[in-house]
């Protein structure tokens, strides 16, 4: 339920308010809180872009903005607390934002109020931001102020800042990145042929499962596999949850209640006259649309009445003295809720139990004895709220314990190599074959191997029909179009074993759907050039107005810890 609020905005459109006037009131009135932390080393050498030297306060403001743009990208995470950026790395980022601001002013590029404050407006009512805050109205300015940025010293100044900076570029990317528009629909139509021609193709396929009967299994050969291959087996670190789930479905007949206060089918009609032709395209009948709106909005109240209740158990599970894991069971039997307990699940998997989100396997590796519950978390059709059950540190587990396990894994790698081995024995007999003027099919009936005509694919395919199961689409276009027609493709090593192509014939372009697609086609390519024009504009200025100065270099080898005593 909430993954469809991320996909269709009118249902936010439609029980959301606008706050524009309420944000341009906090950018006027809310003061600063504090300045962004400082560079990491304190003072020193901040160098200069385009003949002006940075001061400690300009570098210190492109760094808040780039920590609020990456929050913004992040989904809520901020740099200096991420797993996936270095210190160096905000360090370079920073210096970027500095350069785009050089170059912005040196262009004469102006970013306007009321766009700032649109672009702000837009950002408090996004499905994401809404989500963070786990509401289903725009979020408060008030609310973002006090939640968002004043916890880590940033200021409304520093998101007007970010906002300025991210329009700023939008305009440089026009400005900068010129050649990519300068594309000729010749060169574009050329292009657009390379990606949309279509090959017609037979694959041999070679399945690991096929050879499994000739393998020789016995207790010494599989110790040996468990031996060499002890770090394979190791388990992660695990976690256990106790959770209470708030299930959306409890709530349905609470919602259709609330709605037969209202003027429901009023309600419905309004929302198919403005999106039943975009949202609703799909739907066959103008009756189907409005089933499916009834359905959505009955669902989108049912979920905003569980997270009432969700938040309401989790305020009185915080206020409950001493802190400890086991208020969570105490609270649910007071309540007289259910509470279960998940089995062990590693940071990577996430729960296989149920349906979590990933949003409560993240939470569940943050607690601790200080720290034992976290929530409300909303997931696909529930709300979550969790307690740390049990901590299980990584080991390898014994021989014995997982014997079967091995057994199946020594099988399905020899399993593997078998039929790797008849695979690449076919190309090679098959391809001196053709050389000397026989054909697929003779070739293939006398090695015994049954050939799969494949559908045509080309290299825009996202899949190739049917054969998601038999290797991946890549895998499938880097054969084919380098294989010439009429060839075999060397041997294509898959998980399940692998297989040879045989290319008949590249297939002409549809010229019919080229006369449709293109005008489109034309407009996106024009933007992708556009933005690699900006880019490689980015890089080759970094390099000679940052990236190759000692103030920089210095910087980078201390944040890195390579810099010499």
């Amino acid at each position: 339920m909430f993954r469809f609020f991320r996909k269709h905005t009118w249902i936010l459109i439609v029980v959301l308010t606008l706050t524009i006037i309420s944000f341009l009131y906090f950018m006027a009135v809310v003061p600063s809180a504090r300045g962004g932390g400082g560079r990491s080393g304190g003072g020193g050498d901040y160098g200069s872009i385009y003949g002006h030297t940075i001061s400690v306060d300009e570098f210190e403001q492109a760094k808040r903005v780039f920590y609020i743009s990456y929050w913004q990208q992040s989904g809520g995470e901020w740099p200096d607390k991420s797993r996936g950026i270095t210190p160096a790395q905000i360090d370079q980022q920073t210096y970027s934002y500095l350069l785009i601001d050089g170059k912005a002013k040196k262009l004469g590029i102006y970013v306007s109020d009321s766009a700032v404050a649109t672009a702000a407006s837009d950002l408090l009512r996004s499905p994401s931001l809404m989500q963070l805050f786990r509401t289903r109205q725009p979020v408060p300015a008030a609310d973002f102020v006090q939640e968002v940025l004043a916890p880590q010293g940033f200021t409304v100044d520093d998101f007007q800042r970010s906002i300025r900076s991210r329009l700023a570029v939008s305009q440089m990317i026009q400005a900068l990145g010129l050649p990519g528009v300068l594309i000729t629909p010749q060169e574009a139509g050329a292009i657009y042929d390379r990606e949309n021609q279509e090959v017609s193709a037979q694959a041999v396929f070679f399945s690991a499962s096929n050879y499994l009967a000739q393998v020789s299994v016995t207790p010494a050969a599989v110790a040996q596999f468990y031996t060499n291959n002890m770090a394979a087996y190791r388990e992660p670190d695990r976690v256990q949850v106790s959770y209470v789930t708030f299930n959306v479905s409890n709530y349905l007949a609470q919602s259709k209640a609330e709605w037969a206060k209202t003027n429901f089918e009023s309600t419905i009609e309004s929302v198919y006259q403005k999106y039943g032709a975009t949202e609703f395209a799909s739907e066959k009948t103008p009756e189907a649309a409005k089933a499916k709106i009834r359905e959505t909005l009955i669902n989108q109240r049912a979920g905003a009445d569980a997270e009432v209740e969700a938040k309401a158990f989790v305020t009185e599970l915080y206020a409950l003295e001493p802190v400890k894991p086991e208020n969570l069971a105490a609270l649910a039997k007071k309540d007289k809720l259910t509470l279960t307990t998940s089995a062990p699940f590693s940071q990577n998997l996430g729960p296989e139990d149920f349906d979590a989100p990933a949003a409560l396997t993240k939470a569940a590796f943050q607690l601790n004895a200080d720290s034992p519950y976290a929530g409300p978390i909303a997931g696909t059709e529930a709300i979550y709220v969790i307690a740390l059950a049990n901590t299980l540190p990584s080991a390898i587990p014994a021989f014995d314990q997982i014997h079967s396990r091995v057994v199946r894994d020594f099988e399905g790698q020899a399993a593997t190599a078998l039929a790797e081995r008849a695979g690449t024995n076919f190309y090679y007999s098959a391809a001196v074959q053709l050389a000397t003027g026989k054909k697929f099919p003779q070739i293939t009936a006398a090695a015994g191997s049954k050939p799969v005509t494949l559908p045509p694919f080309s290299l825009s395919s996202t899949e190739v029909a049917g054969m998601s199961d038999r290797g991946d689409v890549g895998q499938f276009k880097q054969a084919a179009f380098t294989t010439q027609a009429g060839r075999v493709s060397r041997f294509v090593a898959t998980a399940d074993g692998g297989f040879v192509l045989f290319v008949d014939a590249l297939l002409p372009v549809d010229q019919a759907k080229k006369t449709t697609d293109f005008p489109q086609y034309l407009a996106q390519i024009r933007r992708a050039r556009q933005s690699e024009a900006f880019q490689l504009w980015v890089n080759t200025e970094f390099t000679r107005e940052i990236a190759s100065k000692k103030f920089f270099q210095d910087e980078q080898a201390r944040l890195n810890g390579t810099a010499t005593k």
